[in-house]
């Protein structure tokens, strides 16, 4: 029996965050990637494990519904037991499985008495964790719907939904928390892609970080209304609040937005190390010529960002500028506009292979569709707290997903170039 009531509250510590089992929705999140990442030929493995997981948590909720956490109790005449051999169907197939039991003074006989589980017996019933229950729970966790879904498979077993719900406000702003406080103390910044997302009618700027190691790392992210000078210099205090050390031999890729710019400017100056996105550059051109030359402009960007050699690449820049001269000013302008910060990648010397990754922002940008593969069925953000506790919890989720940077090995040379050389201020216009 001791052994029984161990491995029973080592499970309802996996699930347990809160007063109604605060780690569940985590530990599912866990369980569900594994089913994406194996592919099909995991998926029913996974699947019944899903199952059986939800069928825990929901008997662990239930019963901490009704009698309360360990050691705070709700009421003299409810109590805990210990945990009883049974088992439970999921997709119309049966797995024992350890169930938590609880026991209600009974006045009458003067002694404590069994007093089922409601979720128990309806899991035990062959007929109720149905395959298209378990597609509906699945469903709903993939797309980040937590307290519905969650609610309803509870709801389904005659739980409280309120219970759920409040467990799993308070597990996403756990999450939250622990992002917003995270130390970077140890983060060696080579790089920083700062890039903005909107979400509903805030501007939320992210900072996404590549090591001396080539790995990526979401370092912080801040809300304003929009993006702007002032709210950029409010990331960069709270990533040097946490420990980052933010100095001008750190590469930063942008993709162009005047605030993120002036506030990276104000700091650096003529140090300032700041690679502007080359596709973003590239599509504001082509939106000033007409079709017939998009596929030339292209072409030609191209075969500047194939050169290994800044001079001639700053050559075939300037060649790039003339020729758009003479077809539109406009396209002309918008390629002075970034001058020479399209090839600070170039003067730096970065291989070709690395060049591709610090050269765009397409690192960002990825990270950005996951969050909005993620978010995509939130239709209603309540306030602030709310989009910030959802923003962390999956910009951690998609964190999980990152690989090392195509090219990493040179990292360390381009760093020795960097210390190495003195760099000549950059254009005013950039």
């Amino acid at each position: 029996m001791r052994h029984a009531t161990k491995n029973r509250k080592m499970h309802a510590r996996q699930i347990n965050g809160g007063r109604y089992g605060g780690h569940m929705a985590a530990h599912v999140q866990g369980l569900l990637e594994a089913v994406i990442q194996d592919g099909k030929a995991g998926y029913d493995l996974w699947s019944r494990q899903l199952g059986l997981e939800l069928a825990g948590a929901i008997m662990e909720i239930e019963r901490q519904e009704r009698a309360g956490a360990d050691y705070q109790p709700l009421s003299a005449f409810v109590r805990k037991g210990g945990s009883q051999r049974g088992s439970v169907y999921v997709e119309d197939q049966k797995f024992p499985m350890d169930y938590p039991r609880m026991q209600e003074w009974n006045p009458r006989h003067g002694k404590w008495v069994e007093s089922p589980l409601e979720s128990y017996q309806r899991l035990h019933d062959k007929r109720q964790f149905s395959q298209q229950l378990l597609t509906k729970a699945m469903k709903g966790l993939a797309g980040r719907r937590y307290e519905e879904t969650v609610g309803e498979m509870a709801g389904a077993f005659g739980v409280s939904r309120s219970a759920v719900s409040r467990h799993i406000v308070a597990a996403s702003a756990a999450k939250l928390a622990a992002f917003r406080e995270r130390p970077l103390a140890d983060f060696i910044a080579f790089a920083i892609h700062l890039d903005t997302v909107h979400r509903g009618d805030s501007a939320f700027i992210v900072a996404l970080g590549i090591n001396e190691k080539g790995e990526k790392m979401v370092l912080g992210f801040w809300e304003g209304a929009t993006e702007n000078r002032d709210i950029c210099i409010e990331l960069f205090g709270d990533l040097e609040r946490r420990g980052l050390k933010l100095s001008a031999k750190t590469i930063f890729v942008v993709d162009g937005g005047k605030g993120v710019i002036s506030a990276l400017k104000a700091r650096y100056k003529g140090e300032l190390l700041l690679q502007r996105c080359r596709l973003h550059k590239l599509r504001n051109i082509a939106g000033h010529l007409p079709k017939k030359y998009r596929g030339e402009v292209t072409k030609r960007f191209h075969v500047i960002y194939t050169l290994n050699d800044y001079a001639e690449a700053k050559k075939e820049l300037d060649k790039m500028e003339k020729w758009l001269r003479g077809l539109n000013e406009s396209a002309a302008d918008s390629l002075l506009e970034a001058g020479d910060t399209l090839l600070t990648v170039h003067r730096l010397k970065v291989p070709e292979q690395l060049r591709k990754s610090l050269s765009t922002t397409n690192p960002i940008e990825s990270l950005f569709s996951m969050v909005r593969i993620f978010e995509k069925n939130i239709t209603n953000y309540r306030g602030s707290s709310m989009k910030q506790r959802w923003f962390g919890a999956v910009l951690l989720e998609a964190e999980k997903s990152f690989r090392r940077v195509k090219g990493y090995a040179s990292i360390s040379a381009v760093m020795s170039t960097i210390e190495n050389q003195t760099f000549a201020k950059l254009p005013n216009e950039c």
